[in-house]
């Protein structure tokens, strides 16, 4: 009997490193499962998309395992492939948010399992000026935190990092004259942050991108936060993020399957947390169900 192929793709260096210590077990999860496997460790960022993009085809099934944005590199590779691949994920970063919203296993060695032996559920897939993002777009305040810290911060810390270099950054806290245009709404201001997302949680804090996601419907959520005149304002609008309290004095909320944004100054924007470029203009879309992805049998994303 032909053994599957199957092409493991990991960051070594992803979540303490995690993944050394449990990598024997996992080749040895997706062995009993009828698979003949090839391991590929990262050696550099952006190497995973490569990887999928020039491999993927000759396998029946692709694993990474890393953090979100070893995903993130793996979605674009698989997506360059001349076929639709099936993607199981077991998830070794400092936070993991969409692997969260999957309800994927914290254990590595149940998620393996997971990614072997579950059930395959189609999720959508966001692409940003021709370029996929899995779980989250953004701009402005804290986005650039996400890229900038050290891997060895991130590794120590997990979300907290995010947060002590972001507190860092309060004393230079800048806004951006956007024209957005989303279906038939144009909306005009200043704003402070913005983030377009398919998922429940960012930088490990759950429910600040709706109560109502649902990562299969075709829809993206999206929060625009405006200019805060004072750091009264601020601290209202963090509170209001994480109470999962709109404060529509301070913010825009809604759903979209389309969106362009306009600027007359460049923008940096992240993408899954890594660098999206700086960008004057950008247009963001949603693939439905372009993703399929294997989760647990009892999961319900």
């Amino acid at each position: 009997m032909t053994e599957k192929k199957l092409l493991f793709i990991y960051n070594p260096k992803a979540g303490k490193g995690q993944i050394r210590q449990h990598l024997l077990d996992i080749i040895d999860i997706f062995t009993k499962a009828s698979y003949e496997v090839t391991a590929c460790p990262t050696q550099c960022a952006g190497e995973a998309v490569e990887l999928a993009a020039q491999k993927a085809d000759a396998y029946d099934l692709v694993v990474c395992s890393g953090g979100d944005g070893t995903l993130d590199e793996v979605v674009n590779g698989l997506l360059k492939a001349t076929r639709q691949r099936v993607i199981g994920y077991v998830p070794a970063g400092s936070t993991n948010d969409f692997a969260n919203s999957l309800c994927l296993p914290k254990n590595m060695g149940l998620a393996a399992q997971a990614a072997v032996g579950g059930r395959r559920f189609f999720c959508d897939v966001g692409i940003f000026n021709g370029k996929a993002f899995v779980y989250i777009a953004a701009f402005g305040l804290f986005t650039e935190v996400s890229y900038e810290t050290p891997q060895e911060f991130k590794n120590v810390l997990g979300h907290m990092a995010y947060i002590l270099e972001g507190v860092k950054k309060l004393t230079a806290i800048r806004s951006y004259h956007l024209r957005i245009t989303a279906q038939e709404t144009v909306i005009e201001d200043d704003f402070l942050y913005g983030m377009v997302t398919n998922s429940t949680s960012v930088g490990g804090f759950k429910g600040i991108t709706g109560k109502f996601v649902d990562l299969s419907d075709g829809m993206f959520e999206v929060t625009l936060v405006k200019r805060p005149r004072n750091l009264d304002e601020l601290n209202r609008i963090l509170t209001a993020l994480t109470q999962q309290d709109v404060n529509t004095d301070q913010m825009y909320c809604f759903k979209t399957d389309r969106l362009k944004i306009e600027s007359d100054e460049e923008i940096a924007w992240t993408l899954d947390g890594e660098f999206g470029g700086r960008h004057t203009e950008t247009v963001i879309e949603n693939r439905r169900r372009e993703l399929c992805i294997m989760v647990p049998e009892a999961a319900e994303p």
